[in-house]
């Protein structure tokens, strides 16, 4: 580890209120507390509740978790002050919720006195709230560099084609974006897209690294007028104590190297009952043992049987297990059992197979998702299931690419090449995040908050 800071620097850092952004955010304040400096991880009760257990104890000193309390509204009770759960019609009530606790974090700034805020770009309000306290302010990116600079070329130069033409939307992908941009913009400030493009602050991190995006890094610190500075994957550490966990790794450990696939999409996508039934006729059709997540919506919670195809899991037998909880996702990537990764390509995922060296099967569903499977398609390390003009997925699509991915030569490739990216992201890790340090202090020192 090469950068420590001499000077105990206090980072308040605020992600949006989703773990797929709380997560990225967490490894970064582990990382950036392992340099010496003082972190406080800013989120509501309900978030925090659920990320305390993720802090081990050598950073019990370290980071610090400080509750940000929404204002009373009588649609969002505290128990949907997260994404997690959350009833889709009510996304948009959280952000107004969200941006209406600015007071309230405005106290938060002026008790805690911290040298940087680091915010996300869901909520861009915060650095004004930030600047109203004289404290500078930089975001965090935990989308891939790819995506964002796909978005802020849409915004900064309509019209112009993405001059990198792997990254690119299927026709019925291009409508389903536009659809999201459209009620996206309902909820923006006026000022928002000019503040994601035009880059009122020098620099900004992103979760990624370049050792997979540079040219995309360097195209987005081009476009945003801005440096982009990578913190490397925001991998959390592969632990668990839950004997339900050592039983399914049990399971694992019983079959042969590379022979298993894991299947899941996030913790905030629920599968369509026809797109259920097709992913589980083409793991039975595969022929290939599995472990597959199955998520329901909140209030919407059924029984395995009555989800999946009848008769399915006595079929299936001991081949696969289906669980309708939480897995072990960390533990069950860095298994040498498991040969591929069934994922809906979110960053998060995308990055953690990598960093543990196995084979994505993209499956994406929407928002930046497809942009990844392309990204993760260039550089050699996954397959896509293809899906029809409709948008529908097939079990023998589905049945066929597990197949060449886990038996055939195919997989082979792909992991080989996997496994050289994943060693040479080990070897850079250190080293980025060091730079992201020098350059938050370089900053800080710019800004004159340094005595």
């Amino acid at each position: 580890m090469g950068t420590q800071v001499t000077t105990t620097l206090r980072l308040l850092m605020f992600p949006w209120l989703a773990y797929g952004h709380i997560s990225p955010f967490l490894s970064v304040a582990k990382k950036l507390a392992d340099r010496g400096f003082l972190i406080y991880l800013c989120s509501t009760p309900i978030n925090l509740k659920s990320t305390i257990n993720k802090i081990p104890e050598k950073y019990a000193d370290l980071i610090h978790l400080i509750e940000l309390h929404l204002p009373e509204l009588p649609e969002l009770p505290p128990h949907y002050h997260t994404t997690n759960g959350l009833p889709p019609h009510l996304n948009h009530t959280l952000k107004k919720a969200l941006k209406m606790s600015k007071p309230n974090l405005s106290k938060i700034l002026q008790n805690l006195k911290p040298d940087l805020v680091i915010y996300d770009i869901m909520q861009q309000w915060a650095e004004h709230v930030a600047n109203e306290h004289n404290i500078p302010a930089v975001r965090l990116l935990t989308f891939s560099a790819a995506v964002t600079s796909y978005f802020v070329n849409l915004v900064k130069k309509p019209g112009v084609e993405f001059p990198f033409p792997d990254i690119y939307l299927r026709k019925i992908e291009q409508v389903k974006l536009g659809e999201m941009l459209e009620k996206s913009a309902k909820d923006q400030e006026p000022d928002d897209e000019e503040r994601l493009v035009d880059g009122y602050i020098q620099i900004a991190l992103i979760c990624t690294s370049r050792t997979i995006e540079a040219k995309y890094i360097d195209f987005l610190s081009e476009l945003s007028n801005m440096k982009i500075v990578p913190v490397g994957p925001p991998v959390q550490d592969p632990i668990t104590n839950d004997a339900d966990d050592m039983e399914l790794m049990d399971w694992l450990g019983t079959k042969d190297e590379n022979s298993t696939v894991f299947v899941s999409f996030g913790s905030e996508y629920f599968l369509s009952k026809e797109d259920m039934e097709e992913v589980a006729f083409g793991l039975e059709l595969s022929i290939v043992n599995f472990i597959w997540v199955v998520r329901f919506p909140k209030g919407k919670e059924q029984n395995l049987e009555d989800a999946l195809p009848k008769g399915f899991l006595e079929r299936i037998g001991e081949r696969g297990k289906v669980l309708d909880k939480f897995a072990p996702q960390l533990r069950i990537l860095n298994h040498t059992s498991t040969g591929g990764f069934i994922s809906h390509c979110g960053w998060n995922s995308v990055m953690e197979s990598i960093d543990f060296g196995v084979p994505i099967i993209a499956m994406p569903m929407h928002l930046d998702q497809p942009m990844n499977a392309r990204l993760i398609v260039e550089l050699g390390v996954a397959v896509e299931i293809v899906r029809d003009d409709d948008g529908k997925i097939h079990k023998g699509e589905i049945a066929e690419t597990i197949k060449n991915v886990i038996t055939e030569k195919t997989g082979e490739k792909l992991r080989g090449k996997m496994r050289d990216i994943s060693k040479n992201l080990k070897c850079t890790r250190g080293e980025e995040m060091d730079v992201a340090a020098e350059e938050l202090i370089n900053f800080l020192n710019n800004s004159a908050k340094l005595n």
